[in-house]
């Protein structure tokens, strides 16, 4: 029992930290969501600068995104959830080699690699769709200049 409150302490800590690292960057919504700066860029070079500075500048809310993708994945396939209880359960809390191999079976027919290549995927072209058509702001032009 004691091994498993300091198992969801690390847990909390580590939420935490992340908390305090990724999130504390997000930016707000009327940022992130602005239709006045949609614009399409003239070339790839334009596009490859937009999502370079856009990435660094929104990657708290592209997490979000990538959490929330995910967590739509996981609602759309319950038996990916079951398996991976059954998977977890089995092994870490009962401690019982059987229901681990019945968990891999599980996981088997859950099929969690159409998952991971499907949330992959659409990450990367919402997150690239939004970052090459969102004009980085005019101040980020001068980001790299002194003031005297």
């Amino acid at each position: 029992m004691a091994q498993v409150m300091e198992y969801a302490m690390q847990v909390r800590d580590r939420m935490k930290d992340f908390r305090e690292t990724r999130l504390a960057n997000v930016r707000p919504l009327n940022e992130f969501i602005d239709y006045h700066r949609i614009s399409r860029p003239k070339d790839t070079n334009e596009a490859v600068q937009r999502v370079t500075y856009n990435t660094r500048h929104f990657s708290g809310n592209y997490a979000v995104v990538i959490g929330l993708l995910a967590v739509y994945g996981l609602i759309m396939a319950p038996l990916l959830i079951v398996a991976v209880g059954v998977l977890v359960g089995g092994f870490t809390a009962i401690n019982r080699f059987g229901l681990f191999v019945v968990g891999i079976v599980l996981l088997w027919f859950a099929n969690p690699f159409s998952f991971v290549f499907w949330l992959v995927g659409s990450s990367a072209i919402l997150i690239l769709g939004h970052a090459a058509f969102i004009e980085p702001p005019v101040s980020s032009e001068y980001a790299g200049v002194e003031t005297v």
